[in-house]
């Protein structure tokens, strides 16, 4: 059974100075690097989802922009895919679920961002399709959220999502507890 590991959407509009800066994006982005690199080291396949935006009301991730690069922690190599998405759902009108196939992936192993938007709807979506979802979730990041004029905290809204997630949809961990050496 072949693992594969999915980065959705770390890209620097979601960092200092970005349009939609997240918070813990640093952090996360760490974490993501680290199980990327073991990863890499053991040889096996690695997938990076890129949101595009194409909505003419979108304020980030716009087509051209620096901000919707892959940020320099988890950029690509040679030989690793890179998915170009529209939409949250990283297999909705994309070929990942096709690349997945052609990799014999059965186990996913998912990093990204945000963890609200488009990581809970990815693993979902990758539980849906019949894949064991591994989320790591310190190696994820979101944002304050508002709701009938309260603000919820993105601690707290990390934490509700990667609740809900865990033992329905995936299961959540910590990096450190993934990283092999």
């Amino acid at each position: 059974m072949t693992k594969a590991l999915i980065v959705i959407d770390i890209q620097n509009d979601y960092f200092i100075g970005g349009a939609m800066q997240l918070i813990g994006s640093e952090a996360a982005a760490k974490n993501a690097s680290r199980v990327l690199r073991n990863f890499r080291e053991a040889g096996l396949p690695v997938i990076h989802v890129q949101h595009i935006a194409l909505s003419p009301n979108a304020t980030f991730f716009l087509p051209g922009t620096q901000g919707a690069e892959i940020h320099p922690d988890v950029a690509p190599i040679d030989g690793e895919v890179v998915v170009t998405k529209h939409f949250p759902n990283s297999f909705r009108e994309t070929n990942l679920a096709e690349t997945l196939e052609a990799l014999g992936a059965k186990e996913l192993t998912v990093v990204g961002m945000m963890t609200h938007m488009c990581v809970d709807t990815t693993v979902r979506a990758a539980n849906d399709a019949g894949f064991k979802v591994t989320l790591v979730g310190d190696a994820c990041a979101t944002l304050d959220l508002e709701f009938e004029g309260r603000t919820v905290a993105a601690a707290d809204v990390q934490a509700a999502y990667l609740a809900a997630i865990d033992g329905s949809s995936a299961t959540v961990v910590s990096a450190d507890a993934i990283i092999w050496e």
